[in-house]
């Protein structure tokens, strides 16, 4: 039986109620939490920062998946560590030396995932897969919640499965953007692990409900 990995998108919770949505995923079936950092620069939004990263990890019994959206990654990698980071995800587009910063994520003791945008191409990480622990697809523009899935995202999927087993790699795939009981099975038989859910999860009547719906869906 597969376990399907859920990570509810903390960018979707109610900022005015943050710790109360923290507690309630900590007792919920979710496996990990993922947490969007926006600079408004490499993505036109800005989300939460140092501080809020902080007061979440306090109260976090979860993974901490930080899917880094800014430009310059290198600069704040240690800062991520110390702030209780265990996965931290940069974009290939922002990382001219994507090898080195995979080997400093490492260093810091977290787990090293490369996030592509919908138009940036599999077969870039052919040199580097061996080296990443996760990869996460967009599969929408990054920068906002609520955003509709991009349907070529199950190819995608498929190809960077392909491309993990060729290469003897044990990399997991993380699907981001758009993810619904609607799609959800389909991107785990396309070979998602990790499936990121925000305003999905966060605008139902009962986020945990729906959190172990999304759960049993996918790990059949």
């Amino acid at each position: 039986m597969k376990n399907t990995l859920i990570a509810p998108s903390v960018l979707a919770a109610d900022f005015a109620n943050l710790q109360r949505d923290i507690e309630m995923l900590n007792n919920s079936e979710a496996d990990w939490l993922h947490i969007d950092i926006m600079d408004g620069l490499f993505v036109p939004n800005i989300s939460f920062g140092m501080p809020v990263l902080q007061a979440i990890s306090k109260h976090a019994k979860k993974t901490i998946d930080v899917h880094l959206m800014i430009i310059d990654p290198d600069r704040y990698i240690k800062t991520f560590a110390q702030l209780g980071s265990n996965i931290l995800t940069v974009h290939y587009e922002a990382c001219p030396h994507l090898h080195r910063t995979l080997q400093a994520i490492k260093a810091e003791g977290m787990k090293a995932g490369v996030a592509l945008n919908p138009h940036t191409n599999i077969d870039l990480l052919e040199d580097v897969i061996q080296d990443i622990d996760m990869v996460c697809i967009m599969s929408v523009n990054p920068g906002f919640g609520g955003q509709s899935f991009i349907e070529n995202t199950f190819a995608k999927v498929k190809k960077l499965k392909a491309l993990i087993q060729r290469k003897n790699a044990v990399t997991l795939i993380e699907v981001d953007g758009g993810v619904t009981s609607k799609n959800a099975k389909q991107l785990v038989d396309a070979g998602a692990d990790v499936l990121v859910a925000g305003s999905f999860v966060f605008s139902s009547q009962n986020p945990a409900q729906t959190i172990k719906e999304l759960k049993q869906l996918t790990s059949q």
